[in-house]
């Protein structure tokens, strides 16, 4: 192999970790494709000029942004609106706007080059390598001196924050819990949804008893299974990999979490006989289960519930909780979302521009505008806003105050999806629906195989190319 340069090979070796984790799965990141997240921030600075634009003499600080809606963003109206009101408001800070939908690789690439903007928006799977490789500014000053920072909701920082130091500003949020049908548990006598496996299992066949022709739980068994399988991993305490500190990555499908998690999906099929007869149907049909009060428990994201409402379901009926604990006491939720970060090459003087920038978008009468748009428009609202002073209710329609504060509650434990998931999927779901379909098949069997395939065509090779672009 060709010699590099020593800056040439880090940066390499940076595109490589970032695309890697920047490619787990479509839902790490919700909502990639709009042009401005749910804008939300700062109330003392949302209405008049900056503290910095106190004197007519103070000098101008030029800083660069990367979030030009698109073109054709249905919310390009709003965002070009709130940032003209910010010039307005904040005449010595000059915002250069740039294109939001720039590539990770054209990102890599500007940061390799020097050109980072100092203001970029990077999605939750992305902050532990920005971090780990220096590519997100240490803003923790800046947070912790900010009359804002406990307008944020318990848990919105977790994914920005490494030994204490906060590294960005959430933005916009979505957590994945259980949705489970209310009129269906009432009608059995469930006060309460399932709080831990052994509860979730036993109320699942009481609903059905109460409710001839129903299903207890929808489980997802077609070729997404891994999806959903991998929470139960977590809720077993463990995961499906690990990433190293030189950033190869080591296969745990046989841990002792994996293993129970995947016994746990075969006794719910063959023992506690409480999933549909259909394990490998589409996604979109254990949804309509739910919707049309078929299933009374299936798993999904917080922004799934104008979807149900849409379909007709009765917004009272929509139950939601954080997943039921494990055999190690935990139900962690996967979440997604973006933040606002701040290059670490920027002066003083423009971290302090961007920041308030960054929660002059975060205020309480930014992201009220936007949401109304939203609404207007019939764009969409996640349910699940970062900012505590939001009342969500009056976003979404029919949504009861219960169904916020049950979000709210799953957001507080997260993870993000198994690394390298996008690459190690199809032999995650394997075993899954092995023993789905197969009553014999024995859960550890079937995932020493799936993992030795794995390492094989898989791992072996994404590590070799993450050892040679290190020591090359």
């Amino acid at each position: 192999m060709k010699r590099v340069g020593g800056s040439t090979r880090k940066w390499a070796v940076l595109l490589a970790l970032a695309l890697a984790v920047g490619t787990l799965a479509a839902c790490g990141g919700k909502n990639d494709g709009s042009s401005e997240s749910s804008g939300q921030a700062s109330s003392s600075q949302s209405g008049g000029a900056s503290p910095s634009a106190s004197g007519s003499e103070a000098p101008i600080v030029e800083i660069t942004v990367w979030d030009k809606p698109a073109p054709d963003a249905p919310d390009k109206a709003i965002v070009e609106e709130i940032q003209a009101e910010f010039d307005r408001t904040h005449p010595n800070i000059k915002v250069t706007h740039e294109d939001v939908t720039q590539t990770k690789e054209k990102f890599m690439a500007a940061v390799a080059s020097g050109e980072q903007p100092d203001v970029f928006r990077p999605q939750f799977p992305d902050m532990p390598v920005y971090i780990q490789t220096g590519i997100v500014a240490d803003i923790t000053d800046l947070v912790n001196a900010s009359p804002d920072k406990d307008r944020f909701i318990e848990g919105a920082f977790n994914m920005a924050t490494k030994d204490g130091k906060i590294y960005a500003v959430p933005n916009e949020m979505y957590t994945t819990g259980l949705y489970y049908n209310k009129k269906l548990f009432q009608n059995a006598g469930i006060p309460n949804p399932p709080a831990t496996w052994e509860e979730f299992a036993e109320t699942a066949k009481k609903v059905m008893a109460a409710n001839p022709g129903t299903i207890g739980y929808d489980i997802l068994g077609m070729d997404w299974a891994d999806w959903h399988f991998e929470y139960y991993v977590w809720q077993a305490g463990g995961d499906l990999t690990e990433q190293q500190p030189d950033g190869t990555v080591k296969l745990t499908f046989t841990s002792d979490a994996a293993v129970k998690a995947l016994q746990f999906y075969k006794d719910l099929k063959w023992t506690h006989k409480v999933v549909q007869n259909n394990v490998l149907q589409a996604y979109e049909d254990n949804s309509k289960d739910f919707y049309t009060g078929k299933t009374a428990m299936i798993l999904g994201a917080s922004d799934n519930f104008a979807g149900f409402v849409s379909q007709g379901m009765d917004p009272s009926d929509i139950g939601f909780a954080p997943y039921p604990k494990g055999p190690a006491g935990v139900g962690p939720s996967q979440v997604g979302g973006n933040m606002w970060a701040i290059s670490p090459t920027a002066s003083p003087e423009k971290r302090q521009a961007a920041f308030e920038y960054i929660m002059f978008h975060m205020s309480k009468e930014m992201m009220e505008k936007k949401l109304q748009f939203s609404k207007d428009n019939g764009l969409g609202v996640n349910p699940l806003t970062v900012l505590k002073d939001v009342d969500m209710t009056r976003y979404v329609e029919g949504m009861p105050a219960d169904f916020v504060a049950a979000i709210q509650a799953a957001a507080k434990d997260q993870k993000l999806e198994y690394y390298l998931k996008s690459s190690l999927s199809p032999y995650v779901v394997k075993p899954i629906q092995k023993v789905l379909l197969d009553k014999n098949a024995d859960p550890l069997t079937e995932l020493q195989k799936a993992q030795e395939l794995a390492q094989k065509e898989v791992v072996d090779k994404f590590n070799k190319d993450i050892l040679s672009g290190t020591n090359s």
